[in-house]
């Protein structure tokens, strides 16, 4: 029998779901696509305002957090710091994010504009501007709110309030324990699903891409099924070694390599493009993009109907598939975003990737527009219908196309293994309500899936159809995180008032009778042996008096000890709210090289020292205790359990000290 750590009521319907509408998209595509079609349209004609408030809303929202109070809040313990460096963190969390869309819309997207006679521009100068303006409003700071505040939400219940890793997390404030019920599991089927049918019809598409590269480059003779089924199935099978190898080692070594070569490419056509109009055009499309900001924000095209078909058709679908995408970008950044404060995190998300989509979009697309204006009469606004061979037919105007083509295809390439890898980490995540370690055969399992369904579906043309219900889950989804907003504020105004909470009035402070004693402490020696030393007899008789006293007042408190670490932890045990603790545990610091040689400190021979740290159960940080006398450190812990008792007493704060906040099973 195979060993899983899947959950029976996530998987199980997750897999009925994906399955039927799979079949059905692929026995009756063309069916299919028209039902799921005449729904989306209906959507997107009808309620494309809810579209355009809840990104409104997304982009408000975190602009506010940016400025806020609640940006120095840390995503994780007050102490606790980044697992990934700033460039590695960037680079996984724009692979994800944008990858193979940057390559397959980086030309395309801006000559469709540029050759659409929507607006009824008649000057080639207006539909340049205003592809380029239109391009940076759909792949600018609009997206990547979506992508940031999934993650965000969940970044903050999983590592601030140590929850699972899941969207239900998310809900708690709103819906307390249900989230570990059938609600929890409604939740995480959704965003499964979503996160499913995305991966799959995105790499889909990249296949479609890479062929049409692979058969422009004479590699392959056509783009017949054959050949698309040996490049998933070489492709997914690298995914799945990726994946395998977790976030640590292969995705992150893949995102760095392909942000390197991502770079290269660009410098390649800015340089051997057309440089001076590139850099002019970047300088005034970024003015143009600020100044008209809120017009495009808020923009519905409502009084100009002949432009209406081409909102729905690009801005509202974005918007849509954005938020399709969103359960399963988010969740990666956060899984890799563990130990950055909310400002640094909202900046890194909306701004830069922001700002490289920009760079990208103006120096593959004006490129285009320019050499289709002066070099090639119109050839490549004639392409613009075919967005799977745009990009390779542009890099034909440029030196070296054939070096820049297989660049591309590679680029291609590894967007395509690291959206397929995180993807199936991803997914297996939420199968198993982020399980710790899952067996092989599972990340084998759902890389297989994507390669067979994408592949079914691309043989008989039900791409578009399960592209449709994509679109179509945006709707109930974009309604699921203008509720994120309202449980997230409720947290972090809790976050905030739980943390700031004084001692009580009552509590004395240090009084200066002991300044002598106090003196010879500072100056002595900080070794490991002398602060266990401390521990196993200052704090220790201090616990056990506190210990005896509170016995005699009916209270049972437990002394845990740990020898190596050095570590002694008071505990009173609760069964409904979280129990009570105060530890001190020797911990190890750093010393500066100049008081190494101090001869004002002669006790400081090496470079290295430690201190007794108290810490209290929870996430807030811990301090220094060696200076503290006994009766002082036992005034100490009643401080802290005179606040304990405080907080406790009060209902708002139930997600901070219930013992029924976290999953079970965690």
């Amino acid at each position: 029998m195979f060993k899983t750590t899947l959950s029976k009521g996530i998987f199980v319907p997750s897999m009925v779901f994906i399955v039927l509408v799979s079949v059905v998209s692929v026995l009756y595509p063309e069916i299919a696509d028209k039902i799921l079609n005449l729904i989306k349209n209906f959507i997107f004609v009808n309620l494309n305002w809810v579209y355009v408030w809840a990104v409104t809303l997304f982009v408000i929202f975190l602009i506010y957090l940016l400025f806020s109070k609640y940006g120095k809040i840390r995503l994780g313990d007050n102490n606790s710091r980044p697992e990934h460096s700033f460039f590695s963190w960037i680079a996984m969390l724009f692979s994800a994010g944008m990858g193979i869309g940057l390559m397959y819309f980086g030309v395309a997207e801006p000559m469709q504009h540029y050759a659409s006679e929507v607006f009824g521009l008649n000057t080639y100068v207006n539909k340049a501007k205003n592809a380029q303006l239109y391009t940076f409003f759909h792949w600018g700071i609009h997206a990547w709110a979506i992508y940031g505040l999934v993650g965000l939400s969940l970044s903050y219940f999983a590592y601030r309030l140590k929850m699972p890793l899941s969207l239900r997390s998310c809900f708690y404030p709103l819906l307390k324990d249900k989230t570990n019920g059938v609600w929890g599991n409604v939740i995480d089927v959704f965003a499964l699903c979503s996160t499913f049918f995305g991966i799959t019809t995105t790499l889909g598409f990249g296949v479609v891409q890479i062929n049409s590269g692979l058969q422009i480059l004479n590699i392959v003779p056509d783009t017949s099924f054959v050949y698309q089924v040996m490049i998933v199935g070489i492709l997914v099978g690298l995914a799945i070694l990726s994946a395998l190898t977790g976030v640590n080692k292969g995705i992150k070594i893949l995102s760095n390599i392909n942000v390197i070569m991502v770079v290269s490419l660009l410098l390649f056509v800015l340089i051997l493009g057309p440089t001076v109009f590139l850099i002019g055009s970047f300088t005034e499309g970024l003015g143009n993009y600020i100044n008209n900001f809120f017009n495009l924000t808020f923009g519905t095209h409502v009084y100009d109907k002949e432009t209406l078909p081409w909102f729905y058709d690009w801005t509202i679908l974005y918007w849509a598939w954005w938020i399709s995408w969103s359960p399963y970008v988010g969740l990666f950044i956060a899984k890799i975003s563990k130990g950055r404060t909310i400002r640094e995190f909202i900046l890194a998300v909306l701004v830069i990737p922001s700002l490289f989509n920009f760079i990208w979009m103006t120096v593959f697309g004006n490129s285009a527009i320019w050499f289709d204006m002066n070099v090639g009469n119109g050839s490549l606004s004639a392409l613009s219908g075919n967005p799977d061979a745009l990009m390779f037919r542009f890099l034909e105007y440029l030196p070296f196309s054939t070096v820049a083509s297989f660049m591309t295809i590679l680029i291609v390439i590894i967007f395509f293994v690291t959206s397929a890898d995180s993807g199936i980490f991803v997914m297996n995540s939420i199968a198993t309500k982020n399980a710790n370690k899952s067996p092989k055969w599972q990340t084998v399992l759902w890389g297989t899936l994507l390669a067979v369904l994408a592949l079914l579906l691309l043989n008989a043309g039900g791409l578009k159809a399960l592209q449709s219900m994509t679109l179509i889950t945006a709707l109930p989804f974009s309604v699921i995180m203008l509720l994120f907003i309202v449980s997230l504020l409720k947290g972090l105004s809790i976050d905030q008032s739980y943390y700031d909470r004084n001692f009580s009035k009552a509590t004395a402070p240090w009084s200066g009778n002991l300044w002598k004693e106090r003196l010879k402490r500072i100056v002595a020696t900080k070794d490991r042996d002398s602060i266990d030393l401390f521990i196993n007899t200052l704090v220790k008789e201090a616990f056990t008096e506190l210990q005896t006293e509170f016995a005699e007042n009916g209270i049972t408190a437990h002394i845990n000890y740990e020898k190596d670490p050095c570590k002694i932890e008071l505990e009173i045990k609760y069964d409904v709210i979280n129990n009570f603790n105060y530890g001190v545990a020797t911990t190890a610091k750093s010393v500066a090289n100049y008081l190494i040689v101090e001869q004002n400190l002669p006790d400081i021979k090496v470079k290295g020292s430690y201190f007794p740290r108290a810490y209290f159960g929870d996430t807030r940080e811990s301090y220094d205790v060696q200076y503290f006398t006994k009766n002082e450190l036992i005034s100490d812990v009643l401080k802290h359990y005179d606040r304990f008792l405080d907080i406790v007493s009060e209902e708002r704060n139930e997600m901070f000290i219930s013992s029924d906040s976290h999953d079970p099973a965690e």
